[in-house]
């Protein structure tokens, strides 16, 4: 652990490119988002890490899981649209009778049975679909699911095995009850499921950051199994009346900028040596170290009282 008293602040990435337009895809996704193979390495092998941080199970680390996830595809012009699970409230009631539903198909072709079921995850072990390359919903949501539907890698005809049991699923649900009920009260059908995460523990790569943590902070499921995995607490929020509780901890918030002026503030009265922001512009990791000095402009007019970086200054910086 570093022997300074530091706060590592990390921000989500997006995709450094997408495709254009309605031009034929000629490549494929990078495996996750930039925040995501920051977190679990290259290969983001997330469905162990997130059964991890829902359940008290022993995760195997050989065993390759996969997260299945109930959806709804918002249908366009000429494309489906994959929709986040915050714009689409599913109750624990509903993600049962629609798991319920579909497990004969799911189990026969996964050929295995279900770890566990969470309202918005369930859990299985991948194997006829181990191989599949696949994408978050946090990468997916909001584009054009053509581009982002798991693909073959060095099998053939897994991803075809996959869309072909997702369809079976999107009929089954389609005229599901839970579906009707919620088709009559205006909430978005659970039309299709989705796969994700696909992966196993061992091959999991945390950064050094997030290893050297005294404390994990933040609200994404990810990070309650990454502690897990690491042996370090978790908290989904950060004490702001105690700027002790500042001290080597790892925060990934949704709204970083609210809790700036406490984390400037503590290394002004130094209670933190330092903060460092990790961030990652045009999809790269980028580790920047701050400490009270550097929160002030630069100004050739010696005579002026310094100004303060704003927010938006330090992070589009």
């Amino acid at each position: 652990m570093t022997s300074a008293k530091r706060f590592t602040l990390m921000l989500p990435g997006d995709d450094a490119a997408e495709p254009e337009g309605d031009h034929p895809i000629k490549n494929t996704p990078q495996n996750g988002l930039p925040h995501e193979r920051f977190l679990l390495g290259e290969k983001v092998p997330a469905a162990p890490i997130l059964l991890l941080g829902q359940t008290n199970l022993t995760v195997n680390p050989d065993e390759i899981l996969a997260c299945l996830q109930p959806v709804h595809l918002h249908a366009t012009r000429d494309h489906l649209v994959l929709m986040s699970h915050n714009q689409v409230e599913l109750s624990s009631e509903e993600s049962g009778k629609l798991l319920e539903a579909a497990l004969p198909l799911i189990e026969e072709d996964f050929q295995n049975p279900i770890l566990f079921q969470g309202v918005l995850n369930w859990f299985i072990a991948a194997g006829t679909f181990a191989s599949l390359a696949s994408h978050s919903i946090d990468q997916a949501h909001g584009r054009n699911i053509d581009w982002w539907m798991p693909r073959d890698t060095h099998a053939e005809g897994v991803a075809r095995n996959w869309r072909k049991l997702q369809n079976e699923i999107q009929m089954l649900w389609h005229i599901d009850p839970v579906n009707e009920i919620r088709e009559q009260r205006g909430a978005p059908m659970i039309n299709s499921i989705w796969i994700s995460g696909i992966g196993k523990l061992n091959d999991v790569h945390t950064p050094a950051p997030l290893k050297q943590a005294k404390t994990i902070y933040g609200e994404h499921p990810l990070l309650a199994g990454l502690s897990k995995f690491l042996g370090t607490p978790h908290l989904q929020e950060l004490n702001l009346c105690n700027a002790s509780d500042f001290v080597n901890g790892f925060a990934w918030f949704n709204q970083p900028e609210s809790i700036w002026p406490k984390l400037k503030q503590a290394l002004i009265d130094k209670a933190l040596d330092e903060i460092m922001i990790i961030d990652f512009p045009k999809g790269e990791t980028r580790e920047r170290t701050f400490k009270a000095k550097d929160l002030q402009k630069k100004s050739l007019l010696f005579w002026r009282k310094a100004e303060e970086l704003s927010w938006k200054e330090l992070t589009q910086s």
